[in-house]
């Protein structure tokens, strides 16, 4: 790994013969790897490097109940998301694997379950800061609670004798199983309903299983569902093309039903959790604590939480960044702003700037135009990539402007700053507020 690269991934493996590919493919994804042959080396890279998840090879690495709690441990108090590769076992659950993927795992489908992990663990983080942050203010967030009724699986596609096979060997692991014969009656459903996964079977027409999958990953309240491809191993579509297209496994009639099965509940426990711990965040909202307009943390409370999570990302070794949005004041927004326009169209920006950032993210409205976030494990280039994402969004909105007026659209002047320290905490702010007047200035 070249110098001033950071590594991201962790691979226990004992040779390379699986995890020699699977780390060149995640180098060249921007999940740049580091491998270790042994616990004890696995261990050192966790306490000295900014490693966000790690990947076991259990084909290679001999592993016992215990293996998963050391390795976090040794990044603690940063949490540390653990991947097994390897056949799912029913009983996985004892050993504390995040997630489990039959192997060899593809690079794309890797990532894709990585960035999901990842964003799971930061945030989990994030809501024992955030309880924290709340319990000052005498108020209790009450922590993710585990749903236990069975797992929800949706199956779309024409019947085959396989479909009732895995139907019944996903109910003898604690799932109910929903059929939908075609794309329309499939999204009837997911929107009725909610769903922990979803199987697609390809058959004779695989790209029309690839846009349902495209139809899921485009929309913001499904975007997460994990969706597993059963298709033909000489289909048309290579497994590659599958995981870029959104696909979060791939099996084929081939593979036993039971084993499919596995792979299935798999991915749908790690989507519930997933949604557990966003539920707990969301919490928020209803706290009271909250400016009234806009549902975003008021100043006060924004600046409290800015310090707790500087003091857990130091603790963490996990960079933090902030971002200033600020209504720019353009000519041709003087009308709007004479009639009191934008000040009326302000709790509606606010309210979609809460629902585009990320669910781990704070939001808050620092003043009657100037909005700030604050980005948990995110360096400063994501930051800004995050706020011109937002910027770019709320940029195509037209707002009232009034009767035989024409709607007017708003822009931002942003400005970006990562935190060094909790010392720094203030200055950061300011000189991403600063940065945004001086945008304006230009």
């Amino acid at each position: 790994m070249s110098a001033g690269i950071q590594a991201r991934v962790l691979i226990v493996a004992r040779d390379d013969s699986t995890a020699g590919p699977l780390a060149e493919g995640l180098d060249r994804l921007g999940w740049r790897t580091v491998t270790a042959r042994t616990e004890a080396a696995a261990a050192i890279a966790l306490s000295d490097l900014q490693i966000q998840a790690a990947i076991i090879d259990l084909a290679t690495v001999e592993t016992d109940d215990g293996i998963v709690q050391r390795l976090r441990a040794a990044c603690a108090p940063r949490r540390l998301p653990i991947m097994a590769m390897g056949d799912p076992d029913p009983f996985q659950n004892t050993g504390g694997f995040d997630l489990t993927l039959a192997g060899p795992l593809h690079p794309a489908q890797a990532a894709m379950r990585l960035e999901t992990l990842v964003r799971t663990a930061v945030a989990e983080e994030e809501f024992e800061v955030r309880v924290e942050t709340f319990a000052e203010r005498g108020h209790v967030l009450d922590a993710p609670e585990t749903d236990a009724t069975p797992y929800r699986i949706l199956a779309i596609g024409e019947p085959a004798p396989q479909f009732l096979a895995l139907s019944n060997a996903l109910a003898r692991n604690a799932a109910e199983v929903v059929g939908a014969f075609t794309a329309f009656t499939a999204f009837d459903y997911l929107h009725e309903r909610p769903f922990d996964s979803v199987v697609l079977w390809a058959e004779e027409n695989p790209q029309e299983a690839l846009s349902i999958a495209a139809g899921l990953r485009r929309n913001t309240r499904l975007y997460h569902t994990p969706a597993l491809l059963y298709m033909r191993a000489e289909s048309t579509v290579t497994a590659a093309e599958a995981y870029h297209r959104g696909i979060s496994d791939v099996a084929s009639p081939e593979t036993p039903e039971s084993a499919t099965a596995l792979r299935v509940v798999e991915l749908a426990r790690a989507y519930r959790r997933q949604k557990s711990v966003r539920t707990a965040l969301e919490q928020a909202r209803g706290s009271g604590l909250m400016d009234a307009a806009t549902g975003l943390f008021t100043r006060d409370l924004f600046a409290s939480h800015l310090m707790r999570l500087a003091l857990s990302a130091q603790a963490r070794n996990r960079p933090l960044s902030v971002c200033v949005l600020k209504v720019s004041e353009r000519p041709d927004l003087k009308a709007p702003r004479a009639g009191g326009w934008v000040a009326r169209a302000v709790p509606q920006i606010g309210s979609m700037i809460g629902r585009l950032v990320r669910v781990e993210d704070t939001a808050a409205r620092l003043a009657p135009e100037v909005f700030a976030l604050a980005l948990p494990a995110t360096p400063l280039h994501s930051a800004r990539a995050a706020g011109e994402r937002i910027a770019a969004v709320i940029g195509c909105t037209a707002f009232e402007a009034g009767q035989g007026n024409t709607p007017f659209v708003v822009e931002f002047d942003l400005g970006v700053a990562e935190v060094a320290s909790p010392e720094t905490v203030g200055y950061a702010l300011e000189q991403a507020a600063a940065m945004a007047q001086t945008l304006k200035a230009s």
